[in-house]
């Protein structure tokens, strides 16, 4: 099988958040840690710097991004490692996941694929303004997608399981398990229902989560982003429910492929929390390009199922709508029931575990990353999360995680590409700041004359002409702020920015040519002229 570069960097690649105070921080020394990678490079039993044998350096409940990539990273430093995870394969039900956690099965790789295909019609709409001739969009397919994804979905699961795990040394066992103690695992085999207990020096909880959905009546009814990967009919009529990016990038992908899509969000605008400019424009493409119905201010509060099998939402003013599903993505939940955590006193917040800034729980022996400990649940994070742990427990390196200046995307139509502060957070954390923002028509869109427009957006600390933010929404913004977001960590500054010239013709060029602020902030306060 050949694996390409790019997969195999995912795999490989490794924001600052705020530590718990429920616990003290113990800080590993590199002289423990390397005495600790020296003593576990014989694949026996672990000791403890007590003499106690353990049977494992590390254990892993998990096999999501953070769990496969600490566990292999941990291997490669020579310790004793197995990892454990319910389904090897995908989409057997109630999981769904399998081994390369929700981003491989139910989350970014699959939903990335859904991406592409529903982005093909708005290629062929602007084909005749470049003299393509007859050009039609045809008829998807959503069965023949439907095999080709889980094609590929199960040969990702054997590449993480035989080549990215195994051939790093990583003992791989389908299970589940839960904590009988600081030190010790019971095993729950999956195919026998077996449970046997083993013990390990050190225990990574890398369970990820799960979506949530509220208690209305009628929610049986609804899906999730779980179920949506394995439905055996597209739904003509489908209502998404949420204002976050899970429900846009859905509410996208199923009017793309040509389902009349209704999303509800309970409150004024969408994406909460990214970049106000991003936010609206995001909104005026979706009224302009979509058909999407966009409806604020409503909450759904009952569905009910009609004897044909089509669903009907009421939302809180009474008022009804008539769908084939119903899909939920109004935040997620972490994934910690059946852990047996209170065995050891892990330390919960609601359904999250938090952990320090070496991801350790208030339970020396016991660490956890990922969607579980409520940090930023992106793919990357929880990799660069897990990557560090294990370069501190056994690589002898002092490396706490780092959450600040994370590169994020949004896979809408078009796409919203991120890295640092919003305008309003800049504004309130460095109170001095330039703005500098420019709206247009991208060459690609302006010769078949479709009125899609494309936003670029810089946010620049006054005092020291520090880039701390980079917003983006247009085609590709994804692929384009990667690249930004090496220099915004570096601590680029605008005159970096303005020193680089641009490549013509491109959008991305704008990025190094908007040379005069559009507006500034003093003190927090906005104003026009300093």
């Amino acid at each position: 099988m050949k694996i390409s570069n790019s997969l195999l960097l995912a795999l490989a690649t490794a924001t600052k958040t705020t530590t718990t105070t429920a616990f003290q921080l113990h800080r590993p020394t590199t002289r423990t840690a390397t005495l600790l990678r020296s003593t576990t490079r014989l694949h026996s039993s672990s000791s403890g710097d007590d003499g106690t044998e353990y049977d494992y350096d590390l254990l892993v409940i998990g096999g999501g991004s953070g769990g496969v990539r600490a566990s292999r990273i941990a291997s490669g430093y020579g310790a004793k490692v197995a990892l454990l995870e319910s389904r090897l394969t995908h989409g057997i039900k109630p999981e769904y996941s399998a081994i390369g956690g929700t981003c491989v099965n139910v989350g970014c790789v699959p939903k990335k694929l859904m991406v592409f295909a529903s982005r093909y019609p708005g290629e062929i709409k602007e084909m005749e303004g470049y003299g393509w001739k007859g050009a039609t969009e045809g008829k998807f397919d959503w069965k023949v997608f439907l095999e080709n994804k889980n094609q590929e979905i199960t040969r990702l699961n054997n590449v993480y399981q035989n080549f990215v795990l195994k051939n790093a040394g990583v003992e791989v066992i389908e299970a589940t398990g839960s904590l009988n103690g600081a030190n010790s695992v019971s095993i729950h085999t999956t195919a026998t229902g077996e449970t046997t207990e083993v013990t390990a020096k050190n225990i990574l909880i890398a369970v990820g989560g799960w979506p949530y959905k509220p208690d209305i009546p009628g929610i049986e009814h609804a899906i999730t982003s779980n179920e949506i990967f394995y439905l055996e009919e597209q739904p003509k009529r489908m209502v998404v429910v949420g204002g976050g990016f899970i429900a846009l990038e859905f509410a996208s992908i199923m009017d793309g492929l040509g389902s009349d899509v209704t999303l509800m969000y309970r409150g004024d605008l969408f994406l909460r929390g990214f970049d106000g400019d991003m936010r609206n424009h995001l909104k005026e493409e979706m009224e302009n390009n979509s058909e999407i119905d966009l409806k604020f201010n409503t909450d759904p509060k009952e569905i009910i199922k009609k004897d044909d099998g089509t669903l009907v939402v009421i939302d809180q003013d009474g008022n009804e709508l008539e769908c084939d599903a119903v899909l939920y993505a109004t935040g997620r939940k972490g994934k910690i029931d059946g852990l047996n955590l209170d065995s050891a006193g892990v330390h919960t917040e609601g359904s999250f575990i938090p952990v320090n800034d070496y991801s350790q729980t208030n339970v020396p022996s016991i660490y956890a990353v990922g969607d579980i400990t409520n940090r930023i649940a992106l793919t990357p994070v929880a990799l660069m999360e897990g990557h560090r742990l294990s370069d501190t427990l056994f690589g002898g390196k002092d490396r706490p995680v780092d959450h600040e200046y994370v590169a994020s995307t949004v896979f809408t139509t078009p796409e919203i590409g991120t890295v640092g502060y919003s305008e309003e957070d800049a504004a309130a954390k460095f109170g001095d700041i330039d703005v500098y923002k420019n709206r247009f028509r991208a060459m690609k869109h302006s010769f078949p004359k479709s009125e899609t427009y494309s936003l670029f957006k810089l946010i620049v600390e006054s005092k020291t002409q520090r880039v701390v933010g980079c917003h983006v929404a247009t085609d590709g913004a994804g692929e384009m702020v990667q690249g930004v977001g090496i220099a915004v960590k570096m601590g680029a500054t605008k005159d970096d920015f303005d020193n680089t010239i641009g490549i013509h013709p491109t959008s991305a060029e704008e990025l190094v040519t908007m040379r005069t602020p559009s507006y500034y902030y003093r003190d927090g306060v906005k104003t026009e002229t300093v």
